[in-house]
């Protein structure tokens, strides 16, 4: 069996937009709890200050409490040089960055055209490799705008090379508004395949018209491995109207070991950490597989 990496975004991209505010002792509660669940990646939080992304105060508090474990990698969103400096400062080794396949939205995100942003991004990672840090580069809107539409397969490719020559050592394909459809996707992974290697490229998919599984296994027949998910499929975007959560990560992990992969991950263990951050932030759960499960044990 082969194993698929699974990115587990649920304490950044998942919790940035909610509104009902948590403790930094909230997100280690949450944050171990997935590290017990075996969950090898995690990203922590962002970098950015509070007065932009409220739920995002103390991300290099909570970074610093964690535990530290060989098998883990933590990583912080850092999308300047000052959040950088505060990411090393706490010791993190893994950081990311974020841009977009359209400048409407690098506007609309970052205050910024993609040009610039590449820019800016330039200095960051220059000096993460000084300090041997591992860098992620996002790239939202991989198959549609929420201002400008369809978005073309070749400019996703584009900006994702460049991300890749600047020295990301991975880049991160975003579906952020959830319109895409298995199709389409499979358009944007062939002209990103053409400039780069499968090894290096993830998908981060949204399930706002629950297209977000179907999507992923798409994604799988063009020989992807590596998924961004977030627990209890928390998640959205303030820049796309009605954009929903996150595929769940307890929804993947169904997928992939039914298709024959290896996740590692504890799903009885993901379940209870999926059912208290549901509560915690006073949210129905998005996870089709922990509803399922919890009606199953209920009518047994």
């Amino acid at each position: 069996m082969t194993n698929v990496k699974i990115v587990e975004v649920g304490a950044r991209d998942g919790l940035q937009n909610e509104k009902t505010p948590l403790s930094v002792d909230d997100k280690l509660a949450l944050i171990t709890g997935l590290m017990a669940a075996n969950l090898v990646y995690i990203e922590v939080g962002s970098c950015v200050s509070p007065k932009w992304v409220p739920q995002m105060a103390g991300s290099t508090k909570v970074f610093s409490k964690l535990p530290k474990q060989s098998k883990t990698q933590l990583s912080l969103l850092t999308p300047n040089l000052r959040g950088l400096q505060d990411a090393l400062a706490v010791g993190c080794k893994d950081v990311a960055v974020f841009t977009a396949a359209t400048d409407s939205f690098t506007q609309h995100n970052i205050n910024c055209t993609i040009d610039e942003s590449l820019a800016r991004f330039a200095d960051i990672i220059a000096l993460a490799k000084d300090h041997d840090v591992r860098v992620r580069g996002y790239v939202s809107c991989m198959v549609d705008c929420p201002y400008e539409g369809a978005v073309s397969p070749s400019q996703v490719a584009h900006v994702a090379r460049r991300l890749y020559d600047l020295g990301c050592d991975e880049i991160s394909l975003g579906e952020t508004i959830g319109t895409a459809t298995p199709n389409r996707v499979k358009l944007a992974w062939q002209a990103c395949l053409d400039e780069l290697d499968k090894h290096v490229l993830a998908g981060h998919f949204h399930n706002t018209y629950g297209m977000a599984i179907a999507n992923v296994y798409a994604s799988l027949e063009q020989g992807i491995r590596i998924f961004d998910s977030s627990v209890s499929g928390l998640g959205g975007c303030p820049y796309a109207k009605g954009a929903s959560g996150n595929v769940a990560t307890e929804d993947l992990h169904y997928l992939l070991t039914g298709m024959g992969f290896q996740t590692g991950i504890d799903i009885d263990q993901l379940m209870k950490v999926s059912q208290m951050i549901s509560k915690k932030l006073n949210r129905d759960n998005g996870s089709l597989f922990t509803k399922a499960r919890l009606a199953q044990c209920t009518s047994a």
